[in-house]
């Protein structure tokens, strides 16, 4: 980072933006390889078919209130060290996971590892101390894309190990991974301490003032929630969809279905580009057009066919392209409002649309149970609209006029 010459200085920060990304794709992926495994995983632990679906929402709900407890901390503490401590503490729970065989303590172990992931949302705004504003945008959407991308590939790469190894595995190679993030990250990543950090009370109890206080960050969370929902709703159902009758895929098909779905996490350098340009707008409205939009193509599967796996696929692909590129524009402006509170922000910011998308999941079960396919595309194609018409009440200002009104120690 101490380069002498601006061409190494923009090497550095290329090869820190590169580990950012890939540290947390790796990172995030814990919270979402057992979803696809949940029928392996509640076999071997002998856990109530009842009781399945705690395999995934105690690590969702790990990572949630990692959001609001540990990643403030990022206020408070150097940010390096803190990280990195908690990349550790994730590869020893992710290796424990790998050898219980107790249901109990693996319940318990998976809600830690999603407190532990919450490291994600201390990596993804460092970038922003490092680059200068009229870059943030670009810097910020390379990235996400690598968290975007380790959401989406975190489901057809634990299938397809599991399918060829066992889910336990999965687990064990995930912590030699996370060992090797900690060596990269220590060697690249410069050290960050916060200015004039407030006290942890202090620090807690600001959360619900900047919140209140700041509507830009209140309606970016919400556009970004009704967007993850979108999503949450497709992904928790599709699966379900394309094991049944009109499909029949099998657990290995499905997983290919969601790897070719991976393509729409190329979006986040192009929205960054859009950021930088002055176009947060105009692609704010585009994503949320887009994400309704999508749910029609799978609307047009009939019957088990390529085409019709194809649709199923472009819908995959054109949601996931408008989640994670109005992510990104919601992030650039969320980073302008103020470089002493932005690990709050940022962690505000997630808790609210993670919300979105945990009621939205919820909800999506529900639609397929009840009214199939139907249902689900109806609630897909609804949320985006609901956040649009939102949108179109927005007073069109500067971001930076929000940073007076949430500044706090």
């Amino acid at each position: 980072m101490q380069a002498s010459d601006p061409d190494g200085r923009v090497r550095s920060l290329t090869v820190i933006q590169i580990m950012l990304a890939v540290a947390c794709g790796m990172i995030i992926a814990n919270v979402y390889y057992a979803q696809p495994l949940t029928g392996l995983i509640s076999t071997t632990l002998g856990l109530a078919p009842t009781s399945t679906g705690l395999l995934v929402t105690l690590p969702l709900a790990g990572y949630g209130i990692g959001l609001l407890t540990i990643v403030p901390l990022g206020d408070l503490f150097e940010n390096r060290r803190l990280a990195l401590t908690l990349i550790a503490t994730e590869m020893l729970f992710t290796l424990a996971l790998s050898l219980t065989s107790w249901a109990t303590a693996w319940l318990f172990i998976a809600f830690l590892i999603g407190l532990a992931a919450s490291a994600v949302q201390l990596l993804v705004p460092y970038i922003t101390y490092l680059v200068p504003e009229a870059g943030r945008g670009r810097a910020v959407g390379r990235v996400v894309s690598g968290v975007m991308f380790g959401i989406m590939l975190a489901r057809p790469v634990s299938s397809l190990i599991a399918n060829v190894w066992s889910w336990r595995e999965v687990f064990r190679m995930s912590a030699v991974l996370m060992a090797a993030v900690i060596v990269g990250l220590r060697f690249v990543l410069p050290p960050r301490e916060p200015t004039q950090p407030p006290g942890y009370g202090s620090l807690l109890r600001s959360l619900a003032r900047i919140f209140l206080s700041t509507e830009v960050l209140r309606r970016r969370g919400i556009y970004q929630g009704a967007l993850f929902g979108a999503f949450s709703v497709f992904w928790t159902a599709v699966p379900l969809w394309l094991s049944g009758p009109r499909f029949g895929l099998t657990q290995q098909g499905i997983a290919w279905v969601a790897l070719a779905g991976v393509a729409g996490a190329i979006a986040p350098p192009f929205a960054g580009r859009l950021a930088d340009r002055g176009l947060t707008q105009a692609g704010t409205a585009g994503a949320m057009l887009l994400a309704s939009a999508s749910f029609v193509f799978s609307d047009l599967a009939r019957g088990h066919s390529n085409l019709s796996l194809a649709l199923v696929v472009a819908t995959a692909i054109l949601l996931d392209f408008a989640v994670s590129a109005n992510l990104v524009l919601s992030q650039r402006v969320i980073y302008s409002l103020g470089a002493e509170q932005r690990s709050r922000l940022n962690g505000l910011f997630m808790a609210t649309f993670f919300a979105g998308g945990a009621i939205s999941s919820a909800a999506g079960g529900w639609a397929f149970a009840r009214f199939g396919w139907a249902g689900v595309s109806v609630l897909g194609i609804l949320l985006p609209l609901a956040a649009l018409l939102y949108f179109a009440t927005e007073r069109r200002r500067t971001p930076v006029v929000e940073c007076a009104a949430a500044s706090l120690p």
